[in-house]
């Protein structure tokens, strides 16, 4: 089985990738960088392109059994600056993608949306996958559009695709200050010396889950998904940004450092709560977060210390 892992050299894709690697496909790596980002398996190959250029991606994915698509240019904070830009750095690209796999002979493609941000303020403490879905920021507006169109192609074209909704992902190679991924800009603000900025009073709540658990939850969609269903990968417990760093912060002192924080107005574009119920994916594949929270900052604290040495 080969499968091609577009953004399989980012964060969570590299995850994704050894996962893979390890379940005994032949995995290929879609990149825009010339070299990846993070270290992937050696058997993995990498190939460096503009997903932009139809022909290329046409000639990746009609080589492949398989394709889950991670590829995304920005986050909430850059598309209220940029709405337009979120839009067409992103939407065409995706689509055209979409379009092109409707063509190949695909056993299954996993498209990779937003679970903390395609809800928008949910009318319940903990959101199904058939709650409303009322963004109420570009990135999450332009996420959900790229679902609508994949649900099309696959009521029109009956394209094998599943839709995944991660919680905020977090873990030891996320990086820091690109306006989002709280834990490790939390962290590395720590060990910098800077000042943590907490926007509202005691910040937003998240469903803060362990990127391996991510991955997991990817392929476990991949394998047992059924095309044209959305699936959340929640740990399904919410912590506010004063929550977490209550939990970093002895860690913090241990290690000779200490916590600044700067209390901010709350920002329009931030979801004040989001938390996810992922018994759908659970019932489906077994699926179910594995890493704790207590476990994971530990380790994501060692690691990013570690490298700041």
């Amino acid at each position: 089985m080969k499968c091609c892992v577009i953004g399989g050299a980012g964060f969570i894709g590299s995850y994704v990738t050894s996962l893979l690697v390890e379940s005994g496909r032949d995995v290929i790596v879609l990149g825009r960088s010339f070299k990846p980002s993070h270290e992937l398996p050696p058997n993995a190959k990498y190939i460096s392109g503009d997903y932009n250029n139809r022909s290329f991606v046409r000639r990746i994915i009609f080589d492949t059994d398989e394709v889950i698509d991670l590829a995304y240019t920005t986050v909430p904070k850059t598309s209220f600056e940029d709405p337009i830009y979120d839009i067409l750095s992103n939407l065409p690209q995706s689509v055209g993608l979409l379009q092109e796999a409707t063509l190949a002979n695909l056993r299954k493609i996993v498209l990779v949306s937003s679970g903390g941000t395609v809800y928008g303020i949910a009318n319940s403490i903990t959101i199904r996958e058939e709650l409303p879905t009322n963004p109420i920021s570009p990135y999450g507006i332009t996420k959900l559009t790229i679902e609508k169109y994949a649900m099309m192609f696959a009521s029109s074209a009956n394209l094998p695709v599943t839709i995944v909704r991660p919680g905020n992902a977090y873990g030891n190679e996320q990086s820091a200050f690109l306006g989002q991924g709280f834990i490790a800009t939390a962290i590395q603000s720590i060990l910098f010396s800077r000042i943590i900025d907490v926007f509202g009073n005691p910040g937003t709540t998240r469903d803060y889950i362990h990127t391996n658990d991510v991955a997991r939850g990817i392929l476990a969609a991949l394998n047992f998904g059924k095309p044209g269903e959305a699936y959340n990968i929640g740990s399904g417990f919410g912590r506010n940004n004063i929550e977490v760093l209550n939990a970093i912060k002895p860690l913090a002192e241990q290690a000779g450092y200490t916590t600044k924080i700067n209390n901010l107005p709350s920002r329009k574009y931030d979801v004040p709560v989001n938390i996810l119920d992922s018994k759908k994916l659970t019932l489906v594949s077994g699926w179910r977060a594995e890493v704790s929270f207590e476990y994971g900052i530990i380790q994501t604290w060692n690691a990013i210390l570690e490298k700041s040495r």
